[in-house]
């Protein structure tokens, strides 16, 4: 007799985060697999009709063997698999919304190689927290089965690409030279076709064959040095990269400096006329000081809570969300170019991308974002930090926030704490300090919001070193 999923589940260090079910490698058991895997159908069975379930990968070297576990297990079940190999997660979830079926993408995202992660869709979009609490009470027994593997399919990039091919007009990107750092993105084989077939004259850099965990909240030194360098070098307009599934963008104007996740995402929404936004408390107050929106909903940070919001955005006219990390979720379907945009309301890399490309048709990225309010948001992680650390610390400093501000060398005093997702210190000097354990890997995230570039950089300085002395 095989376990009941829950105790398989309950016994496994594989847990859900801010975006999918993640853990080390070394704990993605086949039996751990197969036992989300079958608990997700039981799940989307009680809402749903479908016989065919949707399959997409990352590079990372562990996917394909979590993925045969997934497989095994549905064919047991009676169902069909689309498989769709290495692809963004959101051409996975374009495919899978489509055509109604659930899916799921084994990724990681951008957390280091020796972990992974599955990501689950239900037929009408991402799932909620409530259905993760569903996911892991389900108390049959696992299915006695065995991985495999299904032929490769390319009908999700296709249509992925075809979805922005045939709104954004053919000569969007014509007389810009956009460079591709391609690493080891999910998109990697996808994203030169459709800048392109665009216009655009593409030089396709550093490509690999090892998994590289590209962070876009905190990005590395030298993948900054990078950027600099292959602009002057290549004379680029911009440049583009992903994490490691394609959900979380980076882009570079045209002097190679990585914009914010969250600069790109008003960039974004004011190109495409979105009226209300749902966005993570962690993202820049330039976001309200803009005006460019008439409603702007602040939540946790997970894609899970940005959606939830979007039920109070209902009665606007368009609607999207954005996150610190750059991933765009489009919530209503839209009007663009005379061309309609279906929603999408799940993390995209490839809108984000082309609608600043397109806002900066006639002159540079650099001069649209110095159009945007002067406020400047930074964020860096302290690695190989416990949970139970992070908590402790942000509880030593929610019981005295003044003590840990002049830590830091500030004056000013403590206006409000935030709690909505860890410890947000709102000061009168109107500098934001915001400290957060990761959702998904043991790490402590510091994000530093003020009216001054070199102000905020210092801050969060100063308050990495706290970090880092109190660990």
């Amino acid at each position: 007799m095989f376990k009941p999923i829950n105790e398989i589940l309950a016994e496994s260090p594989i847990a859900f985060g801010t975006s999918g079910a993640r853990g080390l490698v070394s704990d993605f058991s086949d039996d751990v697999c197969a036992a989300f895997t079958q608990s997700f159908i039981r799940c989307m069975q009680q809402d749903f009709a479908f016989s065919k379930v949707a399959i997409g990968i990352d590079n990372r070297p562990s996917s394909q063997k979590i993925a045969a576990a997934c497989m095994g297990l549905l064919k047991v079940m009676g169902l069909k698999v689309d498989y769709y190999g290495v692809l963004p997660t959101p051409a996975l979830a374009f495919k899978a919304l489509n055509d109604k079926v659930p899916a799921i993408m084994v990724t990681g995202s951008h957390i280091p190689f020796d972990r992974n992660g599955l990501k689950f869709y239900r037929p009408d979009g991402e799932i909620s927290k409530k259905d993760e609490q569903a996911i892991v009470s389900v108390s049959e027994a696992l299915l006695n089965f065995n991985p495999e593997f299904e032929e490769q399919s390319t009908e999700a990039e296709e249509l992925y690409m075809q979805r922005y091919l045939s709104v954004f007009p053919s000569d969007l990107l014509q007389g810009k030279r956009i460079g591709i750092y391609e690493h080891s993105s999910a998109g990697r084989d996808l994203y030169y076709k459709v800048f392109e077939a665009l216009g655009a004259d593409v030089l396709r850099l550093e490509r690999t064959t090892h998994f590289v965990p590209i962070d876009t909240e905190a990005v590395s030194e030298s993948d900054q040095l990078k950027a600099r360098q292959w602009s002057e070098q290549f004379e680029f307009d911009a440049i583009f990269t992903t994490d490691g599934d394609g959900d979380r963008p980076l882009v570079a104007d045209e002097k190679g400096n990585w914009l914010r996740g969250d600069t790109l995402g008003i960039l974004t929404a004011r190109e495409l006329g979105i009226s209300a936004l749902a966005v993570p408390v962690s993202s820049s107050t330039a976001i309200e000081l803009s005006g460019f929106f008439a409603k702007v909903v602040r939540t946790k940070i997970g894609s899970p809570y940005v959606i939830e919001a979007f039920s109070k955005l209902d009665n606007e006219a368009s609607y999207a969300g954005f996150e610190a990390n750059g991933g765009f979720l489009l919530g209503s379907s839209i009007s663009y170019a005379g061309q309609s945009l279906l929603g999408l309301p799940t993390r995209d890399a490839l809108l984000p991308a082309l609608a600043v490309f397109a806002a900066a048709k006639n002159q540079t990225i650099s001069t649209l974002v110095l159009g945007l309010p002067k406020r400047f948001t930074a964020s860096d992680r302290l690695q190989d930090v416990s949970a139970a650390s992070s908590h402790s610390f942000i509880q030593t400093v929610m019981e005295d926030p003044s003590s840990f501000v002049k830590q830091l060398a500030l004056s000013s005093e403590v206006e409000k704490l935030d709690t909505t997702d860890g410890l947000r210190l709102e000061l009168a000097s109107g500098d934001i300090i915001h400290l957060r354990p990761s959702g998904n890997a043991p790490e402590l995230r510091c994000y530093v919001d003020t009216d001054d570039a070199s102000r905020t950089y210092a801050i969060l300085r100063k308050a990495m070193d706290c970090l880092l002395a109190n660990q």
